[in-house]
């Protein structure tokens, strides 16, 4: 079943976060739980998760983000795709991603835009096979 997250998903969203390039769960704190609220609340940050068995077993971000350009057109920013490991190779990425782009095209967004920082080529494919390209735009990222 894929579905936007609820409240009561961040503990099943943060275990399966161990599986980008977290180290652990995070605690539970005020912040933690005021960003959670924060997420959950904004109509244009879609969490996405993918359930197995009641289980989130894959998940992306979906943020629709308002523009100016392209007659006041949004695009839509990919963040965080992940799948549980023992659940990789099913197709449950795809289907996330095929969510995503089914609400950029209802908020007529008129791009989608994904980042990755794995180098690996199987990783590179996959997006390409998904319909994202790594040759229109150069990113550049300054982490702070």
């Amino acid at each position: 079943m894929i579905r936007e997250a609820a409240r009561e998903d961040l503990d099943q969203i943060l275990e399966l976060y161990l599986y980008l390039h977290e180290t652990d769960v995070p605690e539970k704190d005020e912040h933690m739980l005021k960003t959670w609220e924060k997420i959950i609340s904004d109509p244009d940050h879609h969490l996405i998760v993918l359930e197995v068995d009641g289980r989130i077993v894959s998940s992306c971000v979906c943020v629709i983000i308002p523009n100016l350009t392209r007659y006041a057109r949004p695009y839509a920013f990919i963040e965080n795709v992940v799948t549980h490991e023992k659940w990789r190779g099913r197709g449950f990425a795809s289907q996330c991603l095929a969510y995503a782009k089914e609400l950029a095209v209802r908020e007529n967004c008129y791009k989608m835009m994904l980042l990755t920082g794995s180098k690996d080529p199987a990783t590179h494919r996959f997006y390409e096979f998904a319909g994202y390209n790594g040759s229109d735009k150069t990113a550049y990222i300054q982490w702070l």
